[in-house]
């Protein structure tokens, strides 16, 4: 690993950990400004909304002026400003302003990464290489459970934000210093994101990349923590453990995935199988969603775990993708990815929002049902794909 990779991972890690951040300043959050979960499931839509609008643009610079300085400029400005924004918030409107200059600045981070593996190493070592990042980059996840929770618990919230600005810009200004752009960025050589979306075999892939990352990103970005204090009154120090269980789980998902596919010689299966095993323990979810905690905490793992196939996807499609179109073209499957995400995230928020005063479990009860619903309807068109190795 270079020193710019490791950067960008640096970075990426801070990308995972801003996506997941805002299930643990739940309860802070509301005491000081008032916030309900709805409006956090709004910000945090936002974020990942944000995130997927910049990927088209992001493609564009990445295969015209390169990841360097698309990646050190926008992680600057839009990361490390908007925890400045974040920490000095006093209404919604400043975090929901403060999340989606978050999103803007996470968004080129892995599609760096990604582009660089793309162009440096040989293509059947694609899918290992991008999982192996998004598992580094889960330990942001991680750290956005039990850290996160003592950091706030000592210095409070705003502090850490303004820590996490600091650290932001650091790692920015490490980016631009040590990031080595690939010998292909010569400028733009033509085609766009339209030549790609003429693929027809792609058509088959994009909708399961739509919906593949929602469970996990909205259980853990968000829905544990108010589901387990509202159905099981668990404590803050309980949900803490469960939502580190569960980032912990989606760390070993990713490591798994990577090679899996060289393993067994099927990507299309692999992912497959995994999101039809993530699909049955939302299931399980939905039938019982007041039963026994620990088994709820059981089955968000398993969400985490098996739902981890997000870069297998991405390497199936890349298989598609001609060599000078490769920065569109991740950025294109991200897109789909992360705005998934940040659509059904405000889908979650209304749910929510409807089932007030009715019984608690009531809300979650849709809740896992519908995600595990999309699923399904995302498995169905990618039934009839090709399975592509490279």
């Amino acid at each position: 690993m270079t020193l710019g990779i490791a950067f960008l991972a640096l970075s990426y890690v801070l990308s995972q950990f801003f996506r997941v951040f805002l299930a643990v300043l739940v309860a802070p959050l509301k005491a000081d400004l008032g916030l309900e979960t709805d409006t956090l499931a709004t910000a945090s839509g936002l974020w990942f909304l944000s995130f997927a609008a910049m990927q088209i643009p992001v493609g564009w610079a990445l295969d015209t002026i390169g990841p360097r300085r698309t990646s050190a400029y926008l992680f600057l400005i839009g990361a490390g400003g908007g925890a400045m924004l974040f920490a000095a918030a006093t209404t919604a409107l400043h975090i929901k302003a403060a999340m989606i200059l978050i999103g803007i600045g996470c968004a080129p981070v892995l599609m760096a990464c990604y582009y660089i593996f793309a162009h440096k190493h040989p293509p059947k070592q694609f899918a290992t290489l991008a999982a192996a990042m998004i598992g580094v980059g889960t330990l942001g996840n991680v750290s956005a459970s039990v850290p996160l929770s003592w950091t706030v618990d000592l210095v409070g919230w705003r502090v850490t934000m303004w820590l996490l600005a600091a650290i932001c810009s650091a790692i920015a200004l490490g980016i631009w210093r040590f990031v080595r752009d690939p010998e292909q960025v010569t400028g733009d050589v033509g085609g766009s994101v339209i030549d790609l979306l003429r693929i027809p075999a792609l058509w088959l892939i994009l909708p399961l990349m739509f919906v593949n990352y929602v469970p996990a990103a909205a259980i853990r970005g968000l829905w544990i923590s108010p589901y387990l204090s509202d159905v099981f009154e668990l404590s803050q120090a309980q949900i803490g453990r469960a939502t580190l269980a569960m980032g912990l789980a989606m760390v070993v998902g990713v490591f798994a995935y990577g090679p899996l596919d060289r393993i067994l010689g099927t990507r299309k299966w692999v992912i497959i199988g995994g999101n039809l095993i993530m699909a049955t323990c939302l299931l399980a979810l939905f039938a019982n969603p007041a039963g026994n905690p620990a088994i709820a905490i059981l089955l968000m793992c398993g969400v985490g775990l098996f739902g981890a196939t997000y870069p297998v996807v991405i390497a199936h499609a890349r298989t598609l993708f001609p060599a000078h179109l490769t920065g569109r073209g991740v950025t294109l499957m991200n897109l789909f990815g992360i705005g998934g995400v940040g659509l059904l995230q405000f889908g979650s928020g209304w749910m929510h929002t409807a089932a007030t005063g009715a019984e608690p479990t009531t809300a979650y009860h849709s809740l896992f049902g519908s995600f595990a619903i999309i699923i399904v309807i995302g498995l169905i068109p990618y039934f009839f794909s090709r399975d592509r190795m490279d």
